[in-house]
């Protein structure tokens, strides 16, 4: 008796809405969460405030994305890694060391092999435009509603349904409200989910680099006494750079024309890799914790930077995100599938996102403050660390498999399988 109730409430629920799940944010987390969906039956519409001009923007610029193996799978899954397979540089050893502007790398090293856990890559390195490129076109295919240029001006939770209305004044109705639109969710305001966090007084320089010898898939972090550098391996003979630096400091940097940019840069960046040339655009990033207090409230969810906006120091940022997209794609099926409201799943997917995210913070927050730290005591202790996990094996291979995305419960899209 009680499951034909739920059956008929979820049919009464159903009729009469536009789709199942409005997503606010076309990023890469939306889009992905749209694909997921459209994979298991469930309807979305995508509300993405970003011109069709910019989303579609072909050239190099910089950026990239670090890619786990599970985040990986689960792109295969959903159908376009065989669209950024060519794109995409294997991620197969990183070295971890303390580093000073002209003195080069430190004595100790944390060296991560991926044929110690034998699952080939440690991850992909992908350039924004292809994963971008990609994830558009496998929504367009699959007949989503994506609405760029559009943004959402008011959201109501009617207790049965939700309802948004849009900058263009059409109103949509459905049974679940995704924010999947940033550190500044105005998805997550508009519910009333508070969040907490704090400012770094850093910023993130981007860019990228052409150089003289091959980096065979090495990827590079040298804790600079003002934050990390990150030297992540693209296709060629190129690397992203992703270098912290105090926020005045930052911004002085990147003032600078090319030249002097890169005088700035060569010395931190060391010769190892022989002459670089900058390549791409330049950007910056103001760098911050925010988690949200709750990942849903009634019948609205968050997903990625909306949820938790980390510190990149792990470059954990968008596999994270996945996570959630995988973790909420599965968690709304298995309730379709009971016949149930989807909306009644929610509690199910904070539940099993939460620890998680809340580890990644704290762990993030605690290396950040750990290795962005010149005092001479703090340098000894960690380069100790660092020399004591390099000596053990299995700890050393606990952290290769947590960056990879294979430990904890996996959702089913990050194993590689259907939901």
């Amino acid at each position: 008796m009680s499951q034909r109730v739920d059956n008929a409430l979820s049919a009464h629920i159903c009729k009469g809405m536009d789709t199942d799940v409005i997503i606010v944010g076309g990023g890469l987390n939306g889009c992905s969460l749209a694909l997921a969906l459209d994979q298991v039956g469930l309807r979305s519409i995508v509300i993405d405030a970003m011109p069709t001009a910019v989303l579609r923007k072909n050239d190099f610029d910089g950026r990239s994305y670090a890619i786990a193996a599970a985040s990986a799978r689960m792109l295969q899954t959903l159908g376009i890694w065989n669209a950024l397979d060519r794109h995409a540089q294997p991620m197969m050893d990183i070295k971890v060391t303390d580093g000073r502007a002209g003195e080069g790398p430190a004595p100790s090293l944390m060296h991560f092999d991926h044929a110690e856990i034998g699952q080939g890559p440690l991850g992909f390195l992908v350039e924004d435009r292809h994963l971008r490129s990609a994830l558009l076109d496998a929504v367009a295919a699959c007949g989503v509603d994506h609405r760029p240029e559009t943004t959402v001006t008011a959201q109501a939770d009617h207790g049965s349904h939700v309802t948004v209305t849009l900058s263009d004044g059409a109103q949509l109705s459905g049974r679940v409200l995704v924010g999947a639109d940033g550190r500044r969710s105005g998805t997550a305001d508009r519910a009333g989910i508070k969040r907490m966090g704090w400012d770094y007084d850093q910023m993130s320089l981007v860019c990228a680099v052409e150089h003289e010898k091959p980096h065979n898939g090495v990827a590079h972090q040298f804790f600079m006494p003002s934050g990390p550098l990150a030297i992540l391996p693209l296709t060629g003979n190129r690397s992203s750079i992703v270098w912290t630096e105090k926020r005045d400091q930052a911004k002085a940097i990147q003032a600078l024309p090319d030249a002097d940019y890169m005088q700035v840069l060569r010395p931190r960046f060391g010769d190892f890799l022989g002459d670089i040339a900058l390549t791409g655009d330049r950007y910056t990033y103001p760098l911050n914790l925010v988690v949200a207090h709750e990942l849903y409230r009634g019948r609205v969810a968050l997903v990625g930077d909306s949820a938790h906006g980390v510190h990149p120091i792990a470059g954990q940022g968008l596999n994270a995100g996945l996570k959630d997209v995988a973790a909420l794609t599965e968690v709304l099926t298995d309730a379709k599938r009971r016949g149930q409201d989807i909306a009644t799943a929610l509690p199910d997917y904070q539940r099993w996102r939460r620890f998680d995210i809340a580890t990644l913070a704290m762990a993030t927050d605690g290396f950040n403050r750990l290795f962005s730290n010149d005092n001479p005591l703090v340098r000894g202790v960690r380069d100790v660390g660092m020399s004591i996990v390099n000596a053990l094996p299995g700890l050393r291979q606990g952290f290769m498999k947590e960056a990879a995305g294979v430990t904890g419960d996996v959702p089913k899209l990050l194993k590689g399988k259907p939901v």
